[in-house]
């Protein structure tokens, strides 16, 4: 017998439990990585020279590669709570996810080896890798999202041995569908503001004025997308089997408070309240993948409408209730261990803002 051999059935305490926290782990990941992706696309254009980048990339110095931990938690956790959706998700999905892949590979290897000639083509190149580096995984999610709202078709494959399954059966192109790019694009326009109001937050003087001021900008760009995208989901995209209604009332409000939390946080950016504006558009984040993931119920982001067979879903793409327990145990002591960590690294540690004073020029430089 297989995970896909379980009979569908209402999924369990433990079941919804670990779909909450693989939310939250994800949460956690498109908080963090988010400003990280932002900071690195904007770094070329936040500073006009290595100095000026300098001072924008040491804003995430401390935490980039730290941050990256969350994203192998949330698919850890995936893979050992519900091996069915990691399995299906790795086999159908290969192409975009080794795009994620190569995208983060050349983002760290861009920011570990700008540092090692002080040759200011040398840096410029690998500043542009870095920010090519940071927009794949950000248009990449936002697509893949999008598909896991609009529902990716299953339908039912034989095996060798006669066993029927069921099979994610995408087409790559066919992924990115209007609905799709409008989801990447917001993705990418969300770390782009997250990331600006960051670098707002964390430095002074002029790179604390160019952030301030390119994120005015794009925080309006990002709130076109987000009602556009929050409309679209909501209106068209709840329908498929198992969903439950008040779920979508929830993904509604969540939704709105997507769009005010963006509106909050342009608004106060526009009052050089750089610390509430980051929290704007932090908020945006948390809410936008919550809304994500009510539309994640039951189904898990797969479409079994054309499924003849064992749907692919909360139930039947879980581990067993004896893994689900230890794994729960697990997680009650670490979990809290990592956010207080998380907690007193970012507001006890490093929490002083930087500017060009801070960091020593090349022998040959522009103003900042």
């Amino acid at each position: 017998m297989t995970i896909f051999d379980v009979p569908a059935s209402s999924p369990t305490i433990l079941q919804l439990v670990w779909l909450i926290l693989v939310a939250v782990l994800w949460i956690g990941y498109l908080f963090l990585e988010g400003f990280d992706y932002g900071v690195g696309m904007l770094a070329p254009f936040l500073g006009k020279n290595d100095q000026g980048r300098r001072v924008v990339l040491n804003t995430i110095g401390p935490h980039w590669d730290g941050n990256e931990v969350w994203l192998l938690t949330a698919g850890g956790a995936m893979f050992a709570a519900f091996p069915g959706w990691y399995a299906s998700l790795f086999s159908g999905l290969y192409l975009p996810l080794l795009l994620v892949l190569l995208g983060l590979i050349v983002r760290g290897v861009a920011i570990e080896y700008r540092s090692k000639q002080d040759n200011a083509v040398w840096r410029k190149a690998w500043d542009w890798a870095m920010a090519i580096g940071s927009l794949l995984p950000a248009l990449v999610f936002g697509v893949g999202f999008a598909n896991f709202v609009k529902g990716i078709v299953v339908e039912q494959t034989q095996t060798a041995f006669g066993t029927s399954v069921p099979t994610v059966v995408p087409v790559f192109w066919g992924l990115f569908s209007p609905f799709a790019l409008i989801g990447g694009l917001l993705f990418v326009s969300l770390f782009l503001t997250h990331g600006a109001f960051f670098v707002g937050l964390k430095t002074t003087d002029v790179i604390h004025d160019r952030a301030q001021k390119m994120g005015s900008t794009l925080g309006l760009v990002t709130i076109v997308l987000a009602i556009a995208f929050v409309v679209w989901a909501n209106a068209a995209y709840f329908n498929l089997p198992g969903q439950l209604g008040w779920l979508k009332i929830v993904a509604w409000i969540t939704g709105v408070l997507v769009v005010v939390s963006l509106a909050f946080a342009w608004f106060m950016n526009s009052k050089n309240r750089d610390g509430w504006a980051f929290i704007g558009t932090a908020l945006a984040t948390v809410m936008l993948t919550v809304m994500i993931f009510a539309h994640l119920y039951p189904g898990l982001g797969f479409n079994n409408s054309v499924n003849q067979g064992t749907p692919l879903d909360l139930t039947t793409a879980s581990s067993s209730p004896t893994t689900l327990t230890i794994m729960t145990i697990a997680a009650a002591c670490l979990v809290p261990v990592v956010l207080a960590y998380t907690v007193w690294s970012y507001f006890f540690v490093f929490r002083r803002r930087l500017n060009t004073t801070n960091i020593p020029a090349l022998e040959v430089t522009t103003a900042a």
